[in-house]
This record gives C-alpha cells, structure tokens and sequence, in this order.
C-alpha cells in the first residue's frame, strides 16, 4: 500500500473520536495502540473516560481491539483484560503482519478499520500501508524518557499536516 506519515485526522485524545463519525466512515474496528495513546507508560487502569468511550463504541457497534508493540510481555493483555477486549502484543507495527492478524482475527476488512495512536513511525505509517483509516492523538505523557522528546519533535511536520488536514 501507500507510504505517507501524514495522518487522516488528529483529536487531542481517544475519547474526542466520536463513534458515530466512525460509523459514518464505515468503520466497526478500532485498533488502538496501548502506551501514550489509551495510558500513561507504566501501570495503570483504564481511566473512567476510556471505559466510557469504549463503551460509547460498543454501543454503536464498533469493536475496539488493542494492538501494541508493548516489550513487556504481560502489558498489553492486562489491559486489555481490564477493558474487556482482544489483544495482540508484540505487533511489530510499522510492519503489516500485527495489522493483518487482528483484522483476520476480527473477520474484517481494510475498509472497516481504523487504528488511533500516538506515534506517527509506528501507528501511523503502519495503519497507512494497510490502507486502514489513520487517526492520531496527542501523547498523553511525554516526560520520563528524553528519546520521546526527540522522536515527537521529528514527528511535528508530520501532525502538523494533519491537523491541517483535520479541519
């Protein structure tokens, strides 16, 4: 598929993605990364505005799926466990192979799928190869690791077009 870093829409957080606009869209699979996307890095429950978002989407039948590249092993199906969803971890995004197994596993198309994350070398450019809908969010913590810093700032040009793109 097509290789682009510039997302399809920018929202300030997961629980500004209104489900209806992704019914809209088509879209009954949200794969959503873990880390600075749905929590904080570290532990952590769900805060009560994510599990009411995941529940607004349950309930306008959009299935929502956790896909990480989290290299700690127990990380991402905890959560997942605590939100009551699939899980893959390990997913190697960029790379296509955790997107197309969480579609399989979910029995749906590049058509219906969107993935929403922070991270524009991984979330995005992955979700852009598949041809899946690509939303990013704002990071909801940068502090406690300099290499963020760094990584976010190359990422700017980037979020900055989609933003535009997100008027």
């Amino acid at each position: 598929m097509g290789f682009s870093l510039i997302p399809d829409r920018v929202f300030s957080s997961v629980a500004e993605i209104r489900p209806e606009w992704l019914t809209a869209r088509g879209i009954t699979l949200l794969l959503a990364d873990l880390d600075n996307t749905l929590v904080r890095y570290g532990p952590g429950d769900p805060a009560p505005e994510v599990l009411a978002w995941r529940e607004g989407l349950r309930t306008a039948g959009v299935e929502l799926f956790l896909l990480s590249n989290s290299r700690k092993p127990d990380r991402p199906g905890r959560y997942a466990k605590r939100l009551d969803i699939p899980y893959l971890g390990h997913a190697g995004k960029p790379r296509t192979a955790g997107f197309e197994q969480a579609m399989a596993r979910m029995g749906r198309t590049a058509g219906q799928t969107a993935m929403v994350g922070d991270q524009i070398f991984t979330d995005i450019l992955g979700a852009r190869r598949m041809g899946i809908l690509a939303l990013l969010v704002e990071p909801i913590q940068l502090a406690g690791n300099p290499g963020r810093y760094l990584r976010y700032a190359v990422e700017q040009p980037f979020r900055a077009l989609g933003k535009r793109r997100s008027r």
